[in-house]
């Protein structure tokens, strides 16, 4: 019997059980720490669980337009425009999406064409490959280096070409923890207009920059917002991960090609959570602020715990999550060595190669996330004493 396969070539080299579903799979067999995935395990924001609960007993149930709830749009331009002095119409810019993921998906969709080329930098947030290859796009990668992750613009020239379509931008960067500095950000926005070059700017973590850095949406550099973008979403901010509301912010000409994807996908949201979103955006600066304190003192913490316990880590300009080499320990290999760590240590991380396409010579790190609790991180600072160094 012939067994046919009913993939498209499109997916057929997808998995269909990542290496993240593994860990996560192990991390609830045997009990450990998941310090993989970037979810919190703290509560939510109380104000914001009423206010989603307001919602759904004013019968806020309905679908909403494929453009996504109004007020929280109007919060969004009026967001963009107190914190970083950039004006949008919230009626033509800003479409609400099933989270950030979405976006970016619908997005690439929506603006690349079979062979287009699209430049993305790894380690990269792991549904970026996969939604270029769905789009047909032909990805083209600059490989960040650490420890200091800088970008060489002699590298990154060479990538670019006449067929360039789309430059993929993260900033604070998942998962090395980087913030593009401006002389960078100048630089990238230089080589879009040189070859005409339109940008998805991922900025979910715009709100986790630590040590006084400073968040600068690409959107603002000259030449750029009329051919970027932006991206970003609730839940890393209000720790709803779940949730699933996110956003782009773009001119008109460049909203469509989102609007028109979604219009024949989800084409809809969750009604309740968007009204409650809203409301969240418009939280004072005094929550924004102790976030940041609450986050910057978690990554202090883990960084020092790992480095007590023999890691090597690199300490994290912004977002939710810290890379550290391993290669004190006897393991070649990053993921066998993450399953020893969630089966014998009791504590998970994500290897580092399941962010690459190909993992760089003599690079052996893993991903660990700090948007937990702190008898959390202190639990597994106590397993990870029982790592033994080579």
């Amino acid at each position: 019997m012939i067994i046919m396969t009913y993939l498209s070539q499109r997916i057929e080299s997808f998995s269909s059980d990542t290496v993240f579903s593994e860990m996560n799979r192990l991390a609830v067999k045997h009990n450990a720490i998941n310090l993989g995935h970037g979810f919190p395990d703290f509560a939510a924001p109380h104000f914001l669980k009423e206010a989603a609960v307001r919602a759904i007993q004013n019968d806020v149930n309905q679908y909403t337009s494929v453009w996504g709830n109004l007020k929280l749009r109007q919060s969004i331009a009026h967001r963009m425009l107190t914190h970083y002095g950039l004006s949008y119409n919230p009626e033509t810019d800003i479409s609400i999406t099933q989270g950030a993921t979405e976006a970016i998906s619908a997005a690439i969709s929506g603006l690349v064409n079979p062979g287009d080329e699209v430049i993305l930098f790894e380690p990269y947030y792991s549904t970026y490959l996969p939604a270029i290859k769905i789009a047909g796009g032909i990805p083209r990668f600059y490989t960040f280096y650490p420890p200091d992750w800088k970008i060489d613009e002699e590298r990154l020239r060479s990538i670019f070409s006449e067929k360039t379509r789309l430059i993929l931008v993260n900033t604070p960067h998942n998962p090395t923890g980087k913030v593009l500095t401006d002389q960078e950000l100048s630089l990238l926005a230089g080589l879009c207009y040189q070859y005409d070059v339109l940008a998805i700017s991922d900025e979910v973590y715009e709100n986790l920059t630590f040590d006084n850095r400073q968040h600068r949406p690409l959107s603002s550099y000259p030449d750029m917002y009329e051919r970027t973008i932006t991206v970003s979403n609730l839940g890393k901010t209000f720790e709803v991960t779940g949730w699933k509301i996110g956003w782009t912010i773009a001119p008109p000409h460049l909203t469509q090609a989102v609007v028109k994807v979604r219009q024949y996908s989800t084409g809809s949201g969750s009604a309740p959570l968007q009204e409650a979103a809203s409301i969240a955006l418009d939280s004072s600066q005094q929550f924004y602020t102790n976030l940041l304190t609450r986050y910057q003192r978690n990554r202090d913490y883990l960084y020092e715990a790992l480095a007590r316990s023999g890691f090597k880590p690199i300490l994290p300009e912004g977002t939710c999550f810290l890379m550290a080499d391993f290669s004190n320990f006897e393991f070649e290999d990053d993921v066998e060595f993450c399953r020893y760590l969630t089966v014998e240590i009791g504590v998970t991380a994500i290897p580092a190669s399941t962010l690459y396409h190909q993992l760089p010579e003599n690079v052996k790190l893993v991903r660990f996330a700090f948007c937990k609790k702190e008898e959390t991180l202190l639990e597994a600072e106590k397993r990870f004493m029982r790592l033994k160094l080579t």
